[in-house]
């Protein structure tokens, strides 16, 4: 009896996960759609379509307004972008990253007694990226002037009512914001009050933020007068911040407080265009960012599940999990050995991580019954006719590969075996008094996501970041200062392709993602959430693409999270960002029957209410001619369709 009800639970679950009601409703819109992580900046976006520009004039707006809202980034941070082209019918990719100034050297850190980069401060910052992203994408696909497109964002920096949560990450912040001058006058209005941070509904105005703004539009304004057309003019803006008064006061609140950003550091930096990287699962091409983000890691991922059969195992069953989680070790691995900023050398072995054979291997290594601490990375070389030149690096690391990529068993780092050994099989609900609240934040931490598209075809997915509360403010700019520096390794073990060098990309997190299908655009998406961003998309795509869900359903169902990884931000020594073999996050409404198999195939588990994302996404219903929007119900993201 107990075998028929287990069979007949099984052949129902698909059915009762996919007839469940969200909690928000989907998006649905004819002309356009605009999400992003705050409703204001989602009307932003919206103010922008009305005007008639097209998705990239509205990411770009959204961009600008979350930036100026502090949602967990600010003006200094990074952007980076995927764009669908309808004039070309080509995906591109747009790198806004800042880079490494000049003195930030492995030495230089080491001789500070620091294992990474610093956390927070402005020695934690690489040049900013995103005031130059936003002019590229607008000088080169958008249709608008900056004045035009700022607008919004120069409204919110003249006063705007600030909501809770950022509200109150600044006061959570402030004894960090008192360590530098102008991050506290624009923080902390109530210095000496009981609280000192704006209360949440209170008008927050950013004065130097606003002059910086008005200062690029009158840039750009000026050209116009002077007869410059309109991308010329967007460039003259552009050269005001890297190159003008703005960049100099940059510098100069920078240097005051530490930095190491020079002027010629500003001046040097340029955002690139490139190819995106794609891998073909199940007839759609999913694209990614190149290896100086996280973004291949999810193309591999998908590579590797490509050969089971995920429908069977059933949306979130305990072999479904298990095989997810371990597909998802196995390209982190990767992931934390192999990748790095591809205009340094040494030359990433890309084309190997992705190939398809490589894939079949690496899917070889997954027991299907149980949990396998022992992933480590894996040789891509022979996949290029090549031999790898860091095995004996490897070795020291505890990994030993043979001809089929397989780790030679018993070759489990030791820090690796001490964790595994010290693993209770029992449920650890995870909150902020949680012992391990410290490594939860870092592997989460947030940022926002913005997703555009429109009827004439233009998509826009987006991940920008950097910058975030408490944040250092670079002298009277408004500008908070980049943290991204800490991405980076300081030591060549940890992963050859990442080391700390002046004007060099760190390895960062961000990671939009546009697939396509027959030719057309499939699903735009993206999410905040540090190293678990490519594991709730990659569920996200496969909740759509292998269980049927619509794309609300997708972005909020039930995901997990695996700790089986490097941290990539935050953590003071080694030991802070090592991985945790077999640490699963799965969703409270995830059945005891499941828990219990779980916990047989030897995972820690820990208990989340919501699990995923939060995520935005676009669906392309080309069937009915319109858009699905989707955003999860794990904070305020939300967005707006008409």
């Amino acid at each position: 009896m107990k075998q028929y009800f287990a069979l007949l639970i099984a052949l129902l679950l698909p059915v009762i996960i996919f007839a469940q009601h969200t909690q928000k409703p989907p998006l649905h819109g004819k002309n356009w759609m605009a999400i992003t992580g705050k409703p204001l900046a989602a009307e932003a976006g919206a103010m922008i379509f009305q005007q008639g520009g097209n998705a990239v004039d509205a990411a770009c707006a959204m961009i600008a307004a979350t930036c100026t809202m502090w949602d967990v980034l600010s003006w200094g941070g990074e952007t980076q972008a995927l764009i669908y082209n309808p004039k070309t019918k080509k995906v591109i990719a747009i790198n806004a990253l800042g880079v490494a100034p000049t003195g930030a050297t492995v030495d230089f850190f080491k001789n500070k007694g620091m294992a990474f980069p610093p956390e927070y401060g402005p020695l934690a910052a690489v040049t900013p990226g995103t005031p130059g992203g936003i002019c590229y994408m607008l000088a080169e696909y958008g249709t608008m002037s900056l004045k035009q497109v700022l607008a919004p964002a120069m409204q919110l920096a003249a006063g705007y009512p600030i909501e809770a949560q950022t509200a109150n990450s600044m006061e959570r912040g402030k004894k960090m914001i008192k360590q530098w001058p102008y991050s506290k006058a624009v923080f902390l209005p109530h210095e000496g009050q009981q609280r000192e941070a704006p209360e949440p509904g209170e008008i927050f105005v950013q004065k130097d933020l606003l002059e910086t703004l008005t200062k690029m539009v009158e840039a750009e304004q000026q050209a116009l007068e002077n007869k410059k057309n309109r991308k010329d003019a967007i460039y003259a803006a552009y050269d005001r911040f890297y190159k003008g008064d703005i960049a100099k006061e940059f510098v100069r609140g920078a240097q005051e407080q530490g930095g190491l950003i020079t002027m010629e550091d500003l001046a040097k930096w340029k955002p690139v265009e490139e190819e995106p990287m794609h891998v073909n699962y199940k007839g759609i091409e999913v694209y990614k960012l190149q290896q100086w983000t996280q973004g291949p890691s999810m193309l591999q991922a998908l590579n590797i599940l490509e050969n089971f059969d995920l429908e069977s195992m059933g949306y979130n069953s305990a072999r479904y999990m298990n095989t997810l989680y371990q597909a998802m070790s196995l390209s982190f691995a990767d992931r934390d050995f192999y990748y790095g900023d591809p205009y340094f050398p040494p030359e990433e072995p890309m084309k190997g991580l992705l190939d398809k054979t490589y894939a079949r291997q690496r899917a070889a290594l997954i027991n299907l019954d149980k949990s396998n601490p022992t992933i480590g990375p894996g040789d891509p070389y022979p996949f290029e006719g090549k031999t790898n030149p860091y095995l004996n690096i490897l070795k020291q690391r505890g990994f030993t590969i043979d001809s089929t990529n397989k780790t030679i068993p018993g070759a489990i780092p030791k820090h690796d075996a001490a964790q595994i050994n010290a693993m209770q099989q029992k449920d650890v609900v995870r909150n902020i008094s949680a012992p391990d609240s410290a490594y939860i934040d870092r592997l989460w931490r947030g940022t926002t996501s913005v997703e555009a598209a429109d009827k004439d075809g233009w998509v826009v997915s987006v991940t920008p970041s950097g910058g975030w509360l408490p944040a250092c403010i670079a002298g009277h700019t408004g500008v908070g200062m980049s943290q991204r520096l800490q991405s980076f390794v300081l030591d060549s073990a940890l992963d050859p392709f990442n080391v700390i060098e002046p004007g060099k990309r760190p390895r960062v997190t961000l990671t939009p993602t546009l697939a396509m299908k027959d030719g057309k655009p499939f699903m735009a998406f993206g999410v905040q959430g540090g190293d678990t961003q490519d594991q709730n998309l990659l569920q996200c795509f496969l909740n759509v693409v292998e269980f049927g869900m619509t794309i609300q359903e997708a972005a909020e169902a039930s995901n997990i999270n695996s700790d089986q990884l490097w941290l990539s931000l935050g953590g003071e020594q080694i030991k802070d960002r090592q991985p945790h073999p077999g640490s699963i996050l799965v969703n409270s409404d995830t059945p005891d029957y499941v828990r219990s198999a779980l916990r047989k195939m030897g995972y820690t588990l820990s208990i989340g209410e919501r699990t995923s994302g939060p995520i935005n996404a676009i669906y392309f219903d080309w069937k009915h001619g319109s858009f699905w929007g989707g955003s999860s119900n794990n904070g305020e993201d939300y967005g707006i369709g008409w």
